[in-house]
């Protein structure tokens, strides 16, 4: 099967959809939130956001994974998506200062959800990138 040199709108499906999950997480109010002493104790939430942003990130890489662009230009892509999720990853700390009831900005969760972001960056420069291509 021979690769495409474009990249399909619905290739990008289940990184909206995922998006839609995060945007529904985020705004979900404080009071409803498991509440668990030895997590927080761990910072259990901040490999949360590590684990939700980097998958994002990864979702919307995977539709270059099999087309035929130029490396470089993947890369390209790879380093904007990471760089637009950890500003999303920032806004979804305004919207949970200002929107979600019982919810609170913190930067210590932008800090996690840019470092999942990094993250995913690094995952898809290692193994959606051909070592075929220049």
């Amino acid at each position: 099967m021979q690769a495409e040199n474009k990249v399909l709108v619905k290739k990008f499906i289940p990184g909206i959809i995922w998006l839609g999950v995060v945007l529904t997480l985020v705004m979900i109010p404080g009071k409803e939130l498991p509440e668990s002493e030895f997590l927080f104790k761990i910072n259990f939430d901040k490999f949360v956001h590590v684990g939700i942003f980097g998958l994002l990130s990864v979702l919307f890489c995977w539709p270059f994974y099999k087309t035929n662009i130029y490396s470089k230009k993947k890369i390209r892509y790879f380093i904007i998506i990471a760089l637009l999720t950890s500003v999303f990853g920032y806004c979804t700390e305004l919207m949970q200062k200002y929107w979600a009831e019982g919810r609170t900005y913190d930067l210590m969760d932008w800090l996690a959800d840019s470092t999942g972001a990094l993250g995913a960056f690094v995952f898809c420069r290692m193994f959606f990138i051909s070592k075929k291509q220049p």
